[in-house]
């Protein structure tokens, strides 16, 4: 019989995060999540305010994805990492709630087309915080979406991880900067090109809805619309509609496929939604076998 698998999820108490962690301890896989606050809020991401049988077997670690020395520790021995913190949108809410920023400065700074990140965090030294280069230390794309997956990309290779998966985004989303998917696809090239003996793999799925996210049903509802239009006309419309007219994913379908990319060695690189929802009907036929 093989050892148990070993997979560290940094954001594991997340929307995607927690059904990630949920898919591997199907498996029988030996499952950490990272965040700055533990175990979820679990109304946040499920229907219910209690936690669910599987969440007992997840080591629920507290630790902040800018400083690398308080996560470093939990890398060894991994044979899986798994990037899925983005931010969606980085407008200054606390500035705006607290009326220290006017709404219309704070979505102007938001749809900037240039933000800083953090120092660079190839060049980081050892045991080197990422230090946030706005000045109010705002947690921008660059930082949150490109720096902080560079980072737990370096921490994982250093402990010789054999696969690393980062949660990316189908191309050009239309409500977003533009800088959101500028970010995720300059974390996904300088992963790759830096680390070259550990298997990236960057899951690129479009809107992720769930029932117990009431909210994310009619929007992804109207993604969908925008998805059918998108192959009616042949995709004509593509680059305009971004990720619009990318097809609307159940958050448990992207969760079942990132675990079964993980297992499967065959897969690196991007992943597009065709490939996602192949992943997970495979992930699935397994488990009824």
């Amino acid at each position: 019989m093989s050892a148990t698998k070993r997979l560290v999820v940094c954001g594991g108490n997340g929307f995607l995060g927690s059904r990630i962690c949920k898919s591997a301890v199907a498996r029988g896989w030996d499952v950490t999540s990272i965040s700055r606050s533990g175990e979820p809020t679990w109304s946040s991401v499920t229907a219910s305010s209690t936690s669910p049988p599987w969440a007992h077997k997840v080591t629920w670690e507290r630790a902040d994805i800018l400083k690398p020395t308080t996560y470093a520790p939990l890398l060894k021995n991994a044979d899986y990492v798994v990037h899925s913190m983005g931010i969606l949108l980085e407008a200054d809410y606390k500035g705006v709630i607290s009326g220290k920023e006017s709404p219309i400065a704070g979505l102007q700074r938001a749809f900037s087309s240039t933000k800083a990140g953090s120092q660079n965090p190839l060049t980081r030294k050892s045991g080197e915080d990422l230090k946030p280069q706005e000045k109010d230390g705002q947690l921008t794309y660059e930082l949150m979406n490109r720096d902080s997956a560079i980072t737990l990309a370096q921490e994982a290779n250093n402990e010789k991880v054999p696969a690393f998966v980062y949660i990316s985004a189908a191309g050009g989303a239309p409500v977003l900067p533009k800088r959101y998917i500028e970010t995720k696809r300059q974390a996904e090239s300088t992963i790759s090109s830096e680390f070259p003996t550990m298997r990236g793999i960057f899951i690129r799925p479009g809107f992720l809805y769930d029932s117990s996210r009431a909210f994310t049903v009619p929007m992804a509802a109207m993604t969908g619309m925008g998805a059918v239009f998108n192959s009616v006309t042949g995709g004509i419309f593509g680059g305009f509609m971004g990720a619009a007219g990318v097809k609307p994913l159940k958050a448990d379908i992207v969760a079942e496929a990132v675990v079964e990319a993980l297992s499967d060695e065959s897969v690196k690189g991007p992943v597009e939604t065709k490939e996602i929802e192949e992943l997970a009907q495979k992930s699935w036929r397994k488990g009824m076998l």
